[in-house]
């Protein structure tokens, strides 16, 4: 069978390749007819051009005729080859729907064997993840019911394939999600987030999250199947990817309403997704950034729940640790969600010695623009509340223009209010540095600078003030002592 394979590889180009195994499809004996088809899969595998050419050789409808008479090894091999042509692109598996194959897919997911319903529930799952038009042209030939039948039966391979099938129909509208969630299959799914097998795991936790994250009402379906708290001991799984998964189905409801993050924080969620960020590295890490971003961004009480679950030290190592730009702009958005709220919460992030990081990330040629518009807004973010004057004094010193604004501003709003304060400021060099700054007259920073100043006794101003030394010196020189 394998030599037969091999022999067909033949340099006379793809046309007559296919030409050669087009009438061996058609061949009496079944073997023949089998190898041919695998052989016709394997090629469609390996690359869009000889897929292209299945579907020029006019192979198609010989396939999908056969696939509803042949016998169970035929229907696996026929459907390898749906599927090989159908995963290169929308146009291919347009094609795939064109020749009348869902129909018969879809009766190939009731029969009596596992693997000709695996081979069909995979078929169908590449062609729907292309979009969100042949998604539902594989819910209207009637899969979905099929699908959840198939969830539900004994064999690990069968439940995997028919899970990632339904997950890619889910993916594309909240109307595709309603259609997997009226087919009864988030209940059967959630039962299925404790089986042992990773694999398995990593598919179910993938769907619920394609249905989850549409709409509120899709996201109080899925937490409806009681999903908390098993969910949660997915995040210490041994396989990244049922750690990542599970990340993204937490992040899927948390983001939608306060509410559902409260259901989160309630179950344990944040603390949870914390020691998982710990526990891992790289993009695994990045839906669980996002979620405490998500969460933080709802409401002060929220944001307070990730700062006691020590979430923001852990942000901060992200931040600084990650190689790679996206993480850390999703690092840097998150610390900007859980500071903006009040001189508390901006003192909690403060405090990490964050400032300088972000800072460094939005100054840097090398950042992305991405994680500089977003080091930037989450600088603003923290400096707008922040009133804990130690994290803010190094940025007198490091600032451009548009962020210094932002921390003089704040020394305005603090030093009228704290003596102390107000003492420290200049011994620290705070005051000197401030009348060195070159601000427009009647501008935001001079109305900031004039504010601070008038905390101050004229004459220390003046002190502070550049050339005012030079002014001392040419006194002396001009100073006659009096000579008894």
């Amino acid at each position: 069978m394998h030599s037969l394979t091999m022999d067909l590889w033949i340099p006379n180009g793809q046309a007559g390749v296919m030409s050669l195994l087009r009438p061996l499809l058609l061949d009496v004996v079944p073997t023949i007819q089998q190898t041919a088809a695998l052989a016709l899969g394997r090629l469609a595998n390996y690359n869009d051009d000889l897929a292209e050419a299945v579907v020029k050789g006019d192979i198609l409808p010989q396939l999908v005729y056969s696939l509803a008479e042949q016998n169970r090894f035929y229907k696996k091999a026929a459907a390898f080859v749906l599927r090989a042509v159908g995963k290169h692109s929308p146009q291919l598996a347009q094609a795939i729907v064109d020749c009348g194959a869902l129909d018969t897919l879809v009766i190939c997911l009731e029969d009596f064997d596992p693997g000709v319903k695996e081979a069909a529930a995979w078929a169908l799952g590449y062609i729907a993840r292309h979009n969100a038009e042949l998604s539902q042209a594989v819910v209207d030939a009637g899969a979905v019911p099929l699908l959840v039948l198939c969830i539900q039966e004994p064999e690990i391979a069968l439940k995997r394939i028919a899970a990632s099938a339904l997950s890619d129909i889910a993916k594309h509208s909240p109307e595709l999600a309603q259609t997997v969630v009226d087919a009864g299959a988030v209940a059967h799914l959630a039962q299925m987030i404790l089986n042992p097998d990773a694999k398995l795991k990593h598919q179910v936790l993938s769907a619920l999250s394609q249905v989850a994250k549409h709409s509120v009402d899709l996201a109080e379906m899925v937490v409806e199947a009681e999903i908390f708290p098993v969910v949660l001991t997915c995040l210490k799984d041994k396989d990244e990817y049922v750690k990542k998964n599970a990340s993204t189905l937490i992040r899927e409801i948390a983001k939608h309403t306060p509410e559902l993050s409260q259901l989160v924080v309630n179950a344990g969620g944040v603390a949870a997704v914390i020691d998982c960020i710990g526990s891992c590295k790289g993009n695994t890490r990045l839906p669980g950034i996002m979620m405490l971003g998500y969460i933080a961004a709802h409401s002060e009480n929220l944001a307070m729940a990730v700062i006691i679950s020590k979430g923001v030290p852990q942000l901060s190592v992200c931040l600084s640790e990650e190689p790679e730009d996206h993480i850390k702009a999703a690092a840097a958005w998150a610390l900007g969600q859980i500071g903006r709220h009040t001189p508390e919460h901006a003192r909690a992030v403060a405090v990490t010695n964050t400032l300088p990081v972000l800072l460094s990330l939005y100054m840097s040629t090398e950042s992305s623009e991405d994680l500089q518009v977003k080091s930037k807004k989450a600088i603003k973010n923290i400096l707008q509340k922040c009133t804990y004057l130690p994290a803010l004094e190094p940025f007198l010193y490091d600032a451009p223009p548009n962020i210094l604004k932002h921390v003089v501003g704040q020394f305005s709003k603090v030093l009228p209010h704290d003596s102390k304060a107000r003492r420290l400021f200049v011994t620290s060099g705070g005051l000197k540095k401030v009348q060195e700054i070159k601000a427009e007259p009647g501008s935001l920073l001079q109305d900031y600078i004039n504010c601070i100043n008038n905390c101050y006794p004229e004459e220390i101003v003046r002190y502070y003030s550049p050339g005012y030394s030079d002014i001392l010196l040419q006194r002396v020189d001009s100073y006659q002592p009096l000579i008894n």
